[in-house]
Order: structure tokens, then sequence, then C-alpha cells
């Protein structure tokens, strides 16, 4: 027991190091999760143990081929994880990042528990396609889309039919772009998204429905499109569209991601 203490030696500086590291992987996890990264990060770490098992088996055919993938894999992950990276650097050289991470840790916890008001979102949308007002509302699941919220202007108002209605009449200077609702809160309006490359589309399609594929494709949010054209109600998720739902078929796709325990 003396000889095991003696062997296994931890300092100040050995538990700065752990923690840092935790924090580390900790910060790497909240940038990726609900976005496709975070599935192709476990896939990769799944291949490196592959690689692993494989070397110690001594298989050396499979060892040679798998050795030179993983002597890529910086490379490799650079590319795959372009945006992340991306996202990260711009974080790190805003202008204010301890505010804005101060702003979100808050706002992850507070609404911790709670769920998107289904009802109220449904009956906007029911108002705002009788009236042929576009809209292009997203709501968040895992990944808060903090990139995106930073392009619009913060609202960080409760959800509310008059509200969503406002926003996104005509004539008010918040229509266009794309309003982000977490949880029970509307956090910012005008926000721009990425657009779908997609061929396969129909031509049709404006780029609010290209947004809302675009944004889906990329993270595990659902987007709810209004036509201004024709008023018809679509959604997205996982970068397919479904396109003129009616206001039942639109409450049980949210009740089946959002709980139907939603009380409003």
């Amino acid at each position: 027991m003396l000889l095991f203490a003696s062997f296994i030696k931890i300092g100040v500086a050995d538990i700065l190091d752990i923690v840092l590291v935790t924090m580390l992987f900790y910060s790497l996890y909240r940038l990726v999760k609900g976005t496709a990264a975070l599935n192709i990060f476990l896939g990769l770490l799944v291949f490196y143990i592959l690689w692993k098992i494989v070397v110690l088996l001594k298989m050396n055919l499979l060892s040679e081929i798998f050795g030179q993938f993983v002597s890529v894999g910086v490379i490799a992950l650079i590319v795959v994880f372009q945006p992340e990276i991306r996202k990260f650097l711009l974080y790190i050289g805003s202008k204010n990042p301890l505010k804005k991470a101060n702003i979100l840790i808050w706002r992850e916890r507070s609404k911790s528990g709670e769920y998107p008001q289904i009802n109220t979102i449904i009956k906007a949308c029911a108002r705002m396609s009788s009236t042929l007002t576009g809209a292009l509302i997203v709501i968040t699941k895992e990944n808060l889309l903090e990139e995106y919220v930073q392009t619009g202007e913060i609202i960080n108002a409760k959800t509310s039919r008059d509200l969503i209605e406002t926003i996104f009449f005509k004539n008010t200077p918040l229509h266009d772009g794309a309003m982000i609702i977490t949880k029970k809160t509307i956090v910012a309006a005008r926000c721009i998204l990425p657009v779908t490359q997609k061929s396969t589309l129909p031509t049709n399609l404006g780029l609010r429905h290209r947004a809302a594929v675009g944004i889906t494709e990329s993270t595990d949010c659902i987007a709810v499109i209004v036509s201004e054209q024709t008023g018809e109600i679509s959604y997205c998720y996982e970068g397919k569209i479904y396109k003129n739902v009616n206001c039942d078929e639109l409450k049980q796709f949210l009740a089946k991601h959002f709980l139907t325990q939603n009380k409003e």
C-alpha cells in the first residue's frame, strides 16, 4: 500500500491538468452536441478503437490500412469539423465572449425542464397562414444555435402568439430572416441561416424553405415555415421537408419531439 502511494503522486499541477482537460472536453461536447459532427466524432472514436484492437491481434493487413487512415487523421478532422472550428474561433475572437458565455449558460440553466409552447406556435402559424404572412421559425433541441443567434436581433422574450405575428408582419424590420425559439423563449429574430445546396428540391421553393432545410441538415433543430405566396405550412427535420401540413399534423410532430406533457 505504501509502495502504491509512493508510486502515484498527485500534486496541484496534476489536479489543475485534470480540471482543464475536463473543461476542454466539456466545451468540445457543447460545441458539437446536437449536430452531425457529434456522430462523426463518435464514428472516428470507434474507428480508432477498432484500429487498436486490430494492432493488438497482429492483423497486419488491416493494421496497415487502418494506420494509413489514422496517419492523416488530423487533416481529416480539420476538414470534417471545419464549421465547428470556425464557430469556436469566431466565438473566441468576438468583442465580449465572456459576456456571451454568461448569457448562454444562464439561458441553458434557467430553461431546464421546460418545453416549447407548441400550441402558441401553431396558433400563430395558422393565423399567419390565413393572412399570407411569410415566417420561418426554428425550434432548438440540444443545439442552441448560438452562432446563428448572434447574427440576428436578441429578443429573449416569452413566446406569445401576438409577438410572433408582430415580428413577422411585413412592415416590421424583423420580419426577414428566421426566429429562433429555445424552450419557452423567443431568443432572437432576423437570424441568418445557411441555405441548403441540395439540387433535388423543387425549384418553386424560396429562400425560407431552403434555409429551413439547410439549418436542419447540420443540427437537430426543427424549422417551421409559412409560405408568403400560398400560406402553406411546412416543417423541416434532419434535412427533409414536409410540405403543406395542417395544424393537427404539425402539432402531432412537435409533440412527438418535445414531449406530450407540455402544458400551456
